[in-house]
């Protein structure tokens, strides 16, 4: 590139890199344009890999399995231990525990619900609406047609959407055009914006015709195969991208500590297992201890305590001797404390030290889960 003058300086101009296009590739990029956060599935923190089986809760982060009826499929990170699409190295297992027979009002399925703020620029619900692209590797036990769809965060919209898996036990690569909608509920602030599905198995209450925009609240496409129907019967999923524009481009690859940071928004896990150090406390009375964590990044909104709970699962070491106690209180979120990323934990009750000590927090249980959640 030949030398330019800028207010008199002369030099080289080095364009910005925003990573290969080539189709399929996975090669970093410095824009988010994929606006699906853990689209790789690397982070999982609240099961650290392990199996679970899901009832509306969430399983990988930013991934909720989404059920009518409970105990008919888990979840699982790597599942099956198969080896994932050339360029990844996790992807998100589902696993049919049954042979249901779906019935009319019946849903099952993956979601992602995407925040307002990322997807407003898309202008859905006016006339102005983005056209998106779906893309994403799937495997299966199962052959023939599937289904999904994308909700508007008000549910007031929907968009089925169908795809094929051709050969069974094969990684194949899927991409989904979407005209944008004009009409519906899409939020455009820390709110729901808009949800991906990927159904498992639906009845004819949420299902519809693929390929247009319906005033309904629909999670798959009219005719889908139910993974949920077949006993064993194994869903595979990794490299899911939601972009702007009618064609897939390659996945948008961000650095781990990245994505763990845009997870983070949503869910936090402080302490996991025993021995893990959680902050530094205080005794505010003889019987009330108070410590202050610094979140990692700003959560979505004032966020809520997740805990396993048991006898002795914490302890405060101070002067020492340490105080044992079961389970935290959430004295004061993020907001209330006039900052983003602070909370306040104490426990009242359970203490016997002198106003004033303090001492390192600790968990004291393989068993414990301390978490904080800002979810959608």
């Amino acid at each position: 590139m030949p030398p330019v003058t800028i207010n008199g300086d002369t030099g080289i101009v080095t364009p910005m890199y925003n990573g290969s296009i080539t189709a399929n590739a996975v090669t970093p990029s410095v824009n988010m344009k994929n606006r699906i956060i853990n689209g790789a599935m690397v982070i999982d923190q609240r099961n650290a890999g392990a199996s679970v089986t899901p009832n509306g809760s969430y399983t990988l982060d930013r991934w909720q399995g989404q059920n009518s009826q409970t105990s008919k499929y888990t979840v699982q990170q790597d599942a099956g231990a198969v080896t994932p699409p050339v360029g990844f190295t996790d992807y998100l297992g589902v696993t049919s525990s049954s042979a249901y027979s779906v019935l009319t009002g019946d849903y099952f399925f993956l979601a992602q619900t995407i925040e307002g703020y990322n997807i407003a620029d898309l202008g859905w619900g006016t006339a102005n609406a983005k056209t998106v692209t779906l893309s994403f590797w799937v495997r299966s036990s199962l052959t023939g047609t599937f289904g999904g769809s994308i909700r508007a965060g008000g549910f007031n919209q929907s968009y089925p959407f169908t795809y094929t898996i051709n050969s069974a036990n094969t990684w194949e690569y899927e991409t989904i055009t979407i005209t944008g909608a004009t009409s519906g509920t899409f939020g455009s602030t820390n709110g729901n914006g808009l949800q991906v599905c990927f159904g498992l198995g639906a009845g004819s209450t949420y299902s519809g015709t693929a390929g247009a925009w319906s005033g309904s609240n629909l999670v798959s496409a009219t005719g889908a195969t139910s993974v949920v129907g077949t006993n064993g019967a194994t869903f595979y999923i990794t490299g899911v991208q939601l972009e702007v524009g009618s064609t897939a481009t390659s996945f948008d690859y961000r650095p781990y500590g990245t994505e763990l940071a845009l997870c983070q928004r949503y869910f936090f896990n402080i302490a996991s297992g025993a021995s893990k150090a959680i902050g530094m406390g205080s005794y505010e009375t003889a019987s009330r201890m108070s410590l202050m964590i610094n979140l990692p990044v700003s959560m979505r909104t004032s966020p809520t305590l997740v805990q396993t709970t048991g006898t002795s699962y914490y302890y405060i070491y101070r002067n020492s001797d340490y105080d044992s106690f079961n389970s935290f209180t959430l004295a004061a979120g993020s907001s209330t404390l006039g900052y983003s990323n602070i909370i306040n934990l104490s426990n009242n009750s359970e203490m016997s030290g002198t106003a004033g000590q303090s001492g390192y927090v600790a968990s004291d249980n393989a068993a414990v889960n301390l978490s904080v959640s800002a979810e959608l």
